[in-house]
């Protein structure tokens, strides 16, 4: 999601967090700070709900699920986001319905307003977060993954189409493809074109 350059005069955490309960448009808060946020692409919508419907499946019995962008999340200091999608498990300790603070797994999908904020301030302050193992950047526009795993210390994996994106944090193998399913972006479309050719030889 974007977040528009739209600024309110200083709010106290508990101020924001009730106004959130009632407002129709989503802020994301950062120090005092409140930032609206703009609606998604088609495209982004596409991506984030099936990546969000790929780890439900996944993750149905277990412990974890995945929540979607309108799930707040407590990042660093007194800073909160709404993450594209989000897995958070029953060791999570915030006792408020409307907050998680101990994600495992954190997963945006960029655009060209977003990707900047995603890779750079985002970014830190959800590698502060101690119960996250990894972090993964979904771009739109065209058919790259990026994984960035504790494990790896923090070091990129990047996933294109035909690969299956390894998600260790779930213990997931997910196809690219199916992440781009009904995306219309020139990759996906070029990859499909190529399936098609392939399986008429």
């Amino acid at each position: 999601m974007a977040a528009l350059a739209e600024k309110f005069d200083y709010l106290s955490v508990e101020d924001y967090l009730a106004g959130e309960k009632t407002s129709e448009i989503r802020h994301e808060y950062v120090d005092g700070q409140t930032y609206a946020m703009a609606g998604g692409s088609l495209k982004h919508n596409l991506i984030a709900a099936n990546i969000s419907g790929l780890l439900w499946s996944h993750l149905r019995g277990t412990s974890c699920v995945p929540l979607s962008s309108d799930m707040l999340l407590k990042t660093l200091g007194k800073r909160f986001r709404y993450p594209d999608v989000v897995v958070v498990c029953d060791d999570d300790t915030s006792n408020d319905e409307q907050i998680r603070e101990s994600p495992i797994l954190i997963i945006e999908v960029l655009s060209k307003s977003t990707r900047k904020k995603d890779k750079g301030e985002k970014r830190l302050e959800y590698l502060a977060i101690p119960s996250l193992q990894e972090y993964v950047l979904i771009e739109q526009d065209f058919a790259e993954i990026e994984v960035q795993r504790r494990s790896a210390s923090w070091q990129s994996t990047y996933y294109f189409l035909g690969d299956e994106v390894v998600l260790e944090s779930v213990n997931a193998r997910l196809p690219v493809e199916a992440i781009y399913e009904r995306v219309k972006n020139e990759d996906v479309l070029a990859w499909l074109e190529q399936q098609i050719s392939q399986s008429s030889d």
